[in-house]
């Protein structure tokens, strides 16, 4: 049997579904205990209560009934002038009174004569009464006699000591998920690109889960430091014989000179795309708050100035932003860069809301295919047939490294179809 529509309505948070865990049978206890012990309990004891003050009643009312002073001190009956009482249109009772109903029902199915009855309040009860072969009668009697006193003492006991219970329970609880949510907030920093300090605490099972995650944080760091190392290494070693072909070259002539400097410069920006690759996941910078619009402003502004066609069309919500702001400019930069590589017209926009930062480059171009957008996220993939190559050169980095920075700041690098120029379009998607 599936409960997927439960799941619905269920709290998503781990505090919540705790609390729920020790609510729910506190309350279902306390439900089950008022509704045994008090209904059976208390009203039956109250009914029984009842039937004995309405024989009492009965008894003083029979005309062979024999006024013996101490006999009517014993039963602690009085009787008002019906002239200073006046009998109501209804049965009155307070809307909170739950033994006042069943005290109603069997004073008024075993008195003779019954015409109303008015709880007055906890100690006094009036009966009205009239037989064919008397007047109306009033009679008091106190409400102790008819029901069994203070059966809300039960309830206030079972609420105050239950939600004390659980109030003690749901403070050991908590303590023993902190450290869950720490190796939780610890594993969120830690996928956005920040390492907070986080040290295994709790139960063994959860220092086991915080070692683990320490682990694997420490491989992964050492994963992309290796990385960034034998790529700088490699660029670094190709530099030097790079410069002395530069330097061979300039002594040749002018026809034969200038397509091995071309050559060069297309090694040299291989070698800068490498090192722009490297530098992707191992920024070191912290993330800072950065204004937006103004931060894509001035990106905007920068590309134009270096003679790019490119706009900032649309920005949508105001403040501040996470990021760091050298990684983001170069992933940016290199979306621009292949937007008006392939295509003639570049257009940018920004989106800020209180959960996400959206950051679209959109393009006139060819755009790239549904079944191939995965693949051109990946390093070093070239898709000739959607991108022209003969239009620049590269070596599918482009992609791959805002790709990389995105997924540094937590967020995801989506493309898609330009509804605007018909082109590519590139999102840098960012939870706050």
């Amino acid at each position: 049997m599936k409960f997927d529509w439960l799941k619905r309505y269920m709290p998503r948070g781990l505090y919540g579904r705790a609390a729920l865990i020790l609510i729910l049978p506190v309350v279902a206890l306390q439900l089950v205990v008022s509704i045994v012990f008090i209904q059976r309990h208390f009203e039956g004891v109250t009914e029984q209560m009842s039937r004995e003050i309405a024989r009492e009643i009965n008894a003083t009312l029979d005309p062979d009934w024999v006024d013996e002073p101490a006999l009517a001190r014993a039963l602690r009956i009085d009787f008002l002038d019906p002239a200073d009482v006046t009998m109501p249109a209804q049965n009155m009772r307070r809307w909170y009174d739950f033994s006042g109903i069943v005290v109603t029902r069997t004073i008024a199915r075993d008195v003779i004569g019954f015409r109303r009855i008015h709880l007055v309040d906890d100690r006094t009860v009036l009966v009205w009464i009239e037989r064919d072969d008397r007047p109306l009668v009033v009679v008091e009697f106190n409400r102790e006699r008819a029901s069994a006193s203070n059966p809300h003492q039960l309830l206030v006991n079972m609420v105050v000591f239950g939600g004390l219970m659980t109030l003690i329970a749901f403070l050991y609880l908590r303590n023993q998920l902190r450290p869950i949510t720490r190796l939780a907030g610890a594993a969120e920093a830690f996928g956005r690109g920040r390492n907070v300090p986080y040290s295994p605490s709790g139960a063994v099972e959860v220092r086991a889960a915080g070692h683990a995650f320490l682990d694997m944080r420490a491989r992964i760091e050492r994963q992309i430091e290796q990385r960034t190392m034998m790529l700088s290494g490699v660029s670094h070693d190709l530099r030097t014989p790079l410069t002395r072909l530069r330097l061979g070259v300039s002594m040749l002539a002018d026809e034969d000179r200038a397509p091995l400097e071309r050559d060069i410069d297309d090694m040299q920006k291989l070698i800068d795309a490498f090192l722009d690759f490297a530098r992707g996941n191992a920024e070191s910078a912290q993330p800072e708050a950065t204004p937006i619009p103004e931060y894509i402003q001035e990106i905007v502004d920068g590309c134009k100035r270096s003679g790019v066609a490119v706009e900032l069309v649309d920005t949508s919500g105001q403040g501040d932003a996470m990021l760091r702001r050298t990684a983001m400019q170069r992933a940016i930069e290199n979306l621009i860069g292949n937007a008006v590589r392939y295509g003639s017209k570049c257009e940018v926009s920004v989106a800020l809301t209180d959960k996400s930062l959206r950051i679209r480059v959109e393009d006139d171009g060819p755009g790239i295919a549904a079944e191939d957008r995965e693949a051109a996220l990946r390093p070093f993939v070239r898709l000739d047939p959607a991108r022209n190559q003969d239009q620049g050169s590269g070596v599918g980095l482009g992609l791959a490294i805002a790709a990389d920075i995105a997924r540094v700041h937590g967020g995801v690098l989506r493309l898609g179809d330009s509804d605007r120029l018909g082109g590519l379009r590139a999102d840098i998607v960012i939870a706050k």
